[in-house]
């Protein structure tokens, strides 16, 4: 019987690849959360056997800290037959210090615990393709270099987790690169919020009336259903020692000048957004933006318009950079391509218009 460990699996794909899994194979499913104490273990634990249809006889919750000295101690008996490592900060504004002490050295204890395990047989592990940083053009399924520079220490360090496991990882690897998950489904319903819904929170509430950016530059988006399935397929049947995109090409992509033409078309179905006669914001240059960021920094403007423009600024230069992501393996993997960009950005900007980003359980209309 093969005994899969799911580290990150109190997180949103984390649970619902653990889900996928459960479903669909007849592995055992050693799914690691993040808990300082036991306390929290045993909140995690309830709360994600309840995701996942109450207490399975092959599921154990099991966790711990990644900043720990020995964060998998409790995994020490488990004959652990592959990992999925998925355990990771993943806000944009995260700090280099946090950055590093999870997603490289999580993933470097990871690996090291890896060694111990003679039954492991593989290790997959995500990354995303911001891991590229401020590379432009073709990003190639294939390991990439830092010459470029990077947006965020989100994204340094998922490049340096990468190396980790290209370099140290003593059973076969995969790397998969996710891009931005904006929606449950094609349907556009919206559980989990991240920096692509607050900020168009803030321009529906006309709190961001500069946007960084070129209005070419093409935005890579899939919905959580999509990744799902096609990381459950890469797990199947992908070959080892290889990088996989899952995110449309740039054909499949939407420029930021489109995205935001769909979305105030969506705000203007509100009759509250209609009636404070809100503009479309204006693009800026990356030096004019940064001014802007110095000068929130130093006190200058309200704390709301300080607020909104430090939402944006930690993914701010990526908005400059035309990136030609390629997808060719995994379509060759899974013979399904992400959903169309444009009808799923429409949908997802309908339902948070339609909720107030969740407030509402029932859509507000007009």
């Amino acid at each position: 019987m093969s005994h899969i460990l799911v580290t990150g699996a109190g997180g949103y794909v984390g649970a619902r690849l653990a889900r996928r899994l459960l479903e669909q194979g007849d592995a055992t499913l050693l799914l690691w959360v993040h808990a300082a104490d036991e306390g929290e273990l045993q909140r995690k634990r309830a709360r994600l056997l309840e995701q996942l249809g109450g207490p399975q006889p092959r599921v154990r919750v099991l966790g711990g800290d990644l900043c720990s000295p020995q964060p998998f101690a409790d995994l020490a008996r488990e004959p652990i037959t592959h990992v999925i490592h998925s355990a990771a900060v993943t806000r944009f504004n995260v700090e280099r210090e946090l950055a590093q002490a999870v997603n490289i050295e999580g993933t470097r204890a990871l690996l090291d615990f890896a060694r111990s395990r003679r039954e492991l047989e593989g290790l997959d592990f995500l990354s995303t393709v911001y891991s590229s940083g401020l590379r432009p053009g073709r990003i190639p399924e294939e390991p990439l270099d830092d010459q470029h520079g990077f947006a965020n220490h989100y994204e340094w360090s998922k490049w340096e987790a990468e190396r980790l496991v290209r370099e140290r990882c003593p059973v076969p690897w995969r790397i998969l690169r996710v891009c931005t998950v904006i929606a449950d489904d094609a349907g556009g319903a919206v559980s989990q919020q991240n920096a692509f819904h607050n900020t168009l929170k803030l321009l529906f509430y006309g709190l961001l009336s500069l946007v960084p950016g070129q209005p070419g530059t093409p935005l890579y988006f899939v919905t959580a259903d999509y990744l799902e399935a096609a990381l459950a397929e890469l797990l199947e049947r992908a070959p080892d020692g290889r990088v996989y995109h899952v995110s449309p090409d740039r054909a499949g992509a939407l420029p930021l000048g489109e995205l935001l033409e769909l979305a105030f078309a969506s705000f203007a179905q509100a009759e509250d957004f209609r009636r404070r006669r809100i503009l479309p914001p204006l693009f800026v240059d990356r030096e004019a933006f940064e001014l802007l960021v110095a000068g929130v920094g130093s006190g200058v403007g309200s704390s709301v318009v300080g607020e909104a423009v430090a939402s944006v600024a930690p993914f701010a230069r990526q908005l400059f950079v035309d990136k030609h992501i390629v997808n060719e393996r995994l379509l060759g993997a899974t013979g399904s391509p992400p959903p169309a960009s444009r009808p799923l950005i429409q949908a997802v900007c309908d339902h948070l218009v339609g909720t107030r980003w969740g407030r509402n359980p029932a859509p507000v209309h007009g």
